[in-house]
């Protein structure tokens, strides 16, 4: 492993289901060559601004941090020889300061809960801020890391500005020497009763949506190697990724531009599949 390529960025703390995001973040560095960066972060708070360590932190804080990636980038390297593990201990909430740390990272990792039944939604504002925010694809652990997948990457597309995602799952089933599943979901305008003039059937409609998910499934002929299927789902876009996400090894997402002032981060599909996935979730910004 040279570590050339841009490094896998994993944030930690000291919750298990951060220890797992960086479990997966540390498979995903060695698929693609690449080091791995576990970043910590401590305050704002009374524990910071100390001069006891050097670091701006009181002597306790400051031994509980490091000692907490030490182990972590210890129990990491298990198993995976030649990985590079990089720790950074940083200043500031945690959100801001994975975003600040990503530097030339190619990826960003974070965990969530993954608590079931209605604490299930307890995505983490954390993760949230992280997805909404960051200028590249960002990776939502969920599910049950022994859950078996058939290994396909699931990719969602809404529109033709969606083709930096279907080329970023392509790329990860590359990895993985898998396929990609195009799933586009849909409802019908006409059967709505709402006046369309460019659609003046359901079935027009369809081979619209239909003309759509051929273009997306594999942009500029990208990788060839890769087998991509496509589905045309009728109803929630959300559902069907659901769904999808219970045989999938990674659900991939297009994150739109913010709509209107008052436009959300992220949009309600994101958030249903974020909440409720069984695998995976990469958030990819799309222009």
């Amino acid at each position: 492993m040279t570590g050339g390529e841009d490094p896998v960025l994993a944030g930690v703390d000291d919750t298990s289901h951060a220890w797992r995001a960086a479990d997966w973040a540390a498979g995903e560095a060695g698929l693609r060559g690449s080091a791995l960066r576990i970043v910590h972060a401590v305050g704002p708070g009374p524990e910071v601004g100390y001069d006891e360590t050097g670091a701006g932190l009181s002597r306790p804080v400051f031994e509980a941090a490091t000692g907490m990636l030490d182990r972590g980038r210890t129990r990491l390297a298990a198993g995976r020889p030649g990985l590079r593990i990089d720790a950074v201990l940083a200043h500031g909430r945690p959100a801001e300061a994975i975003l600040d740390e990503a530097g030339d990272a190619g990826l960003i990792v974070v965990g969530t809960r993954g608590r079931g039944g209605f604490t299930g939604l307890l995505l983490g504002s954390v993760s949230l801020k992280v997805a909404a925010h960051a200028d590249r694809p960002v990776v939502v652990t969920r599910g049950d890391p022994d859950q078996v997948a058939d290994g396909a990457v699931v990719v969602g597309v809404r529109d033709d500005r969606d083709a930096a995602a279907v080329r970023f799952a392509l790329a990860e089933a590359g990895l993985r020497h898998t396929g990609v599943r195009v799933v586009h979901a849909w409802s019908p305008v006409a059967e709505a009763g709402l006046v369309v003039p460019e659609v003046d059937s359901v079935d027009a409609e369809q081979r619209a949506h239909r003309r759509l998910l051929d273009r997306l499934a594999r942009p500029d002929g990208d990788a060839p190697q890769v087998p991509v299927e496509t589905e045309l789902a009728l109803g929630s876009p959300a559902e069907a990724l659901v769904e999808a996400s219970r045989r999938a090894s990674l659900v991939v997402l297009p994150r739109h531009p913010v709509e209107g002032r008052l436009g959300l981060p992220l949009g309600s599909v994101t958030h249903a599949v974020l909440h409720h996935a069984q695998c995976p979730v990469a958030i990819v910004p799309v222009r």
